[in-house]
């Protein structure tokens, strides 16, 4: 790129947050702008703030270190000085939903990491690789909003990353219902075993409002566009549970699924193989190629050998074989914080600047 787009990041000081700043350090197309955060945070220098607090097992990057944090809701001083932020913020989903509307309306692309804006009709919940084409609703968003510049796209919760890609290229054969359990990782909740030693030799079966997310976000992630709205797929069930594991990332699925037309194993497995998609066609930074990747071993894939395939973008999967109940089974596996949360996010970022949502503003 001959010019790089100026970013802000919005809850710098969170997991994801600092997920985002170790990914835009060097990024080629992005720069990073400016910081913000909480009003108890604003005011204060990066790194000072973030000792101990640091939570990545990289070093915190030195070009941000002394960047003063911004507050987040000082929101045309902050449009002033960037052509887009990404948005992960901790508010509850009301305050987080002006707040990010309040930045659409200044003019700026806003890629959120949070679930406020998730459900909304005309704001598109994008997995790169899968639903690209829901961009275009962007246009009815923008003149809700009344603004020619700014709008909202989300990335999906991490917990549907494992099993709806490989879903995907099998909804050619008829999918009809899904089981999905997943085993989740603890960095989905913004924790480390050293903060979180409940965790330590147990296991939670609950997750708040997390089943909720699994079976209906799919659902719209394989919508059509339609009068610039986003109308979910009805012709899926899915039913899930979600149980946080020992595990520091990675969240694990065992998904069963049947279909109107019951496919071969080998054509699941070839319909994985040849699953390529526009990032891989852009050859956005950030797409890992491929992005389905199948494992023959019965113990593959694991989190802690898997995880980071493709940068941690990949989506790995293991275990193929029929069911007694469902047509088949397998196991998935994606890593929460890279593809299910700030990478999937900066991903969605560089398919916006792609396709000329995103450019530098002028001024």
């Amino acid at each position: 790129m001959d010019q790089k787009i100026r970013a802000g990041i919005i809850g710098a000081t969170g997991m994801v947050g600092q997920r985002f700043v170790t990914l835009l350090a060097d990024h080629p197309w992005f720069d990073i702008q400016l910081l913000a955060a909480s009003p108890r945070s604003a005011g204060k220098v990066y790194g000072e703030l973030m000792e101990g607090h640091w939570m990545m097992k990289e070093a915190l990057p030195a070009k941000v270190a002394g960047m003063v944090v911004q507050d987040a809701s000082h929101v045309q001083e902050i449009a002033a000085q960037v052509d887009m932020v990404f948005c992960a913020v901790n508010m509850d989903k009301q305050a987080t939903r002006e707040l990010e509307e309040a930045y659409a309306k200044a003019g700026l692309p806003v890629v959120s990491n949070n679930s406020a804006n998730r459900l909304v009709s005309d704001v598109p919940m994008v997995i790169p690789e899968i639903n690209p084409e829901h961009l275009e609703v962007i246009e009815a968003q923008r003149r809700r909003l009344g603004t020619d510049t700014g709008f909202i796209v989300v990335k999906p919760n991490c917990s549907i990353q494992s099993y709806v890609p490989p879903l995907t290229p099998l909804r050619k054969f008829g999918i009809t219902k899904v089981l999905a359990c997943t085993y989740q990782a603890i960095s989905g909740a913004g924790k480390t075993f050293e903060t979180f030693p409940n965790i330590l030799d147990n296991v939670i079966p609950y997750i708040g409002g997390e089943e909720e997310k699994s079976e209906k976000e799919p659902l719209k992630v394989w919508g059509k566009v339609e009068d610039g709205q986003i109308k979910n797929t009805d012709d899926v069930q899915i039913t899930s549970q979600c149980l946080r594991v020992p595990v520091s990332d990675g969240h694990t699925a065992a998904v069963f699924v049947s279909f109107a037309t019951k496919p071969t194993k080998e054509e699941i497995l070839e319909a994985w193989r040849g699953f390529r998609t526009r990032p891989q066609e852009l050859g956005l930074p950030s797409a890992p190629d491929p992005f389905l990747v199948y494992f023959e071993e019965d113990d593959r894939p694991q989190p802690r050998l898997d995880r980071d395939l493709g940068g941690g973008m990949a989506v790995s999967m293991g275990r193929l074989r029929p069911d007694s109940q469902y047509d088949y089974k397998f196991i998935g596996l994606s890593h929460n914080t890279l593809r299910g949360a700030a990478g999937g996010g900066l991903e969605t970022a560089e398919l916006l600047v792609a396709e000329g949502y995103i450019k530098p503003r002028k001024g």
